[in-house]
């Protein structure tokens, strides 16, 4: 489960995938204040508990680290960032019935470029487990030899 790095200065441009999107209805967009109440109890529902802490954390700050994928007024997605440590991406998730059309991986780019935007040059992919490839090869992340458990080590629910 190694953390992975990216080049947020090389990555690719996303409008193509999110016009795709919005003619299937599904948008993406920044979480703002209000969202906030249906982005945790959406988490926790959905995916596991400790991710429902870092969803909120993701509203500390205005705007807020976290974006959504939405479909009929209803969440189906949503990326974090800067909830774990700072410069760190993730968690993300997406409703299993709606994985394959490429949410993911819009939510992953939209999230990444805010992060450029706001002045980082690379980005940490916190605690990789089954998507190294797809972060490979959408951004061209490397996994980080001997970085596990990293910023994780002290996590109550490790020990």
């Amino acid at each position: 489960m190694p953390d992975m790095l990216v080049k947020l200065y090389d990555l690719p441009d996303n409008s193509g995938l999110l016009a795709g999107l919005r003619e299937k209805n599904i948008h993406i967009k920044r979480a703002m204040t209000a969202d906030k109440s249906k982005l945790v109890d959406f988490v926790g529902a959905h995916f596991p508990e400790n991710w429902r802490n870092e969803s909120d954390c993701a509203f500390s700050r205005l705007p807020s680290n976290a974006f959504v994928a939405i479909k009929d007024k209803q969440i189906i997605g949503f990326a974090l960032y800067d909830v774990v440590v700072r410069n760190f991406f993730g968690p993300t998730g997406v409703l299993e019935e709606y994985r394959g059309l490429g949410i993911g991986k819009a939510l992953l780019l939209e999230t990444l470029h805010a992060m450029h935007n706001e002045g980082y040059a690379y980005a940490i992919i916190g605690w990789v487990e089954a998507a190294l490839d797809f972060y490979a090869k959408t951004v061209g992340a490397i996994a980080i030899p001997d970085s596990f458990p990293g910023p994780y080590r002290d996590l109550l629910a490790l020990t």
